[in-house]
């Protein structure tokens, strides 16, 4: 193989990953549909879902993002009555990682009264972006209260 060709492999592996690098970055903390999952009452180490909604948070001990994120979700419940945080540590539960299909942390699911996942966020959840699929959820628990 002559050293052009290489030089050309080499540039086009390193443009192929910066490009799969691009995609996976600017799907950090964009809102997904819950799917159909079902967070369990037991799965959430002694806590339960509140009346209106509840941010779980999925997160690990080496975690980085995790205490960012952590703090994101306690405002945004604080500022929300009905709306509670509760953060899972996946460290000793990968069967929790593989029952609800949670790849990277921080992942945040906002979940209803039932335990049903509304959203889903991988990595670092926008602010706005739960604020609006909150908005939704506290929109109609108000309508289904009259």
């Amino acid at each position: 193989m002559s050293v052009s060709i290489a030089f050309v492999i080499t540039g086009a592996i390193v443009a192929l990953a910066i490009v799969c690098g691009i995609f996976v970055r600017a799907q950090d903390g964009r809102r997904r549909s819950g799917g159909h999952l079902q967070v369990r009452s037991e799965d959430l180490a002694g806590s339960t879902f509140d009346e209106t909604a509840t941010l779980v948070q999925f997160s690990t001990e080496l975690c980085a993002r995790c205490p960012q994120v952590r703090r994101l979700l306690g405002q945004i419940a604080d500022a929300h009555s009905g709306v509670s945080h509760v953060e899972i540590d996946l460290t000793n539960r990968n069967d929790l990682a593989t029952r609800y299909h949670v790849l990277q942390t921080p992942t945040t699911f906002l979940v209803d009264a039932s335990g049903a996942v509304l959203s889903r966020w991988g990595g670092v959840p926008h602010r706005s972006a739960i604020e609006d699929a909150l908005a939704s959820v506290l929109t109609l628990h108000r309508q289904e209260q009259k």
